[in-house]
């Protein structure tokens, strides 16, 4: 099967449960309230893509190369990021529901997550050096060995990081978050 080449192209409101979509490069392309849903994207190159008030959950990742690829209001249950082409990789996700999803050991720096789900998601040993994490339930998510240097946490809540497995240099919490860099000592902090 040959791969092909798609540029500005808009899908709009695509079912691929039913058929998969094709292998290949996309370019500056919008995916709009399309249904993806465990579908193997494996060796597909999104470039400048958007995908908006889609359904991503379980998709196969393996190999594949997220490259400025916006989420906006997306669906993205059990993803793991961690298989994806790491060259260039960069996102950002906004609206979104991420459980259960997977960025261990990824690079990615400057990574903007706003106001979405980020509950038992792993981020052990991934660099997210300077990452905004902008109203996002962090409920059971895993920081180890993480660097999160200069990741603002502000607003974020529901988190447990442990600061001696975890690098926080200059990272920025909240007062009332401060529980959950301390959740470890089970101690009660009242007002």
């Amino acid at each position: 099967m040959s791969t092909i080449y798609i540029t500005d192209k808009i899908f709009e409101k695509e079912d691929f449960s039913r058929s998969h979509l094709n292998k290949g490069e996309y370019e500056n392309c919008i995916f709009n309230n399309c249904n993806l849903a465990e579908n193997d994207l494996s060796g597909l190159i999104f470039i400048d893509c958007e995908f908006n008030n889609c359904n991503l959950s379980l998709v196969k990742l393996n190999k594949t190369s997220l490259q400025d690829t916006r989420f906006k209001n997306c669906k993205m249950l059990g993803l793991r990021f961690d298989n994806c082409n790491e060259f260039g990789l960069s996102f950002s996700f906004e609206n979104c529901r991420l459980n259960h999803s997977s960025f261990y050991k990824l690079k990615i720096k400057n990574t903007v997550f706003r106001n979405s789900q980020l509950q038992e998601t792993d981020f052990s040993e991934s660099d997210l050096t300077n990452a905004l994490f902008d109203h996002c339930d962090m409920t059971q998510a895993l920081f180890e060995y993480t660097n999160l240097e200069k990741a603002d946490f502000r607003t974020a809540f529901h988190y447990s990081i442990d600061p001696e497995n975890n690098r926080i240099k200059k990272a920025r919490f909240s007062f009332s978050g401060i529980t959950g860099l301390l959740n470890k000592y089970d101690i009660e902090i009242e007002n």
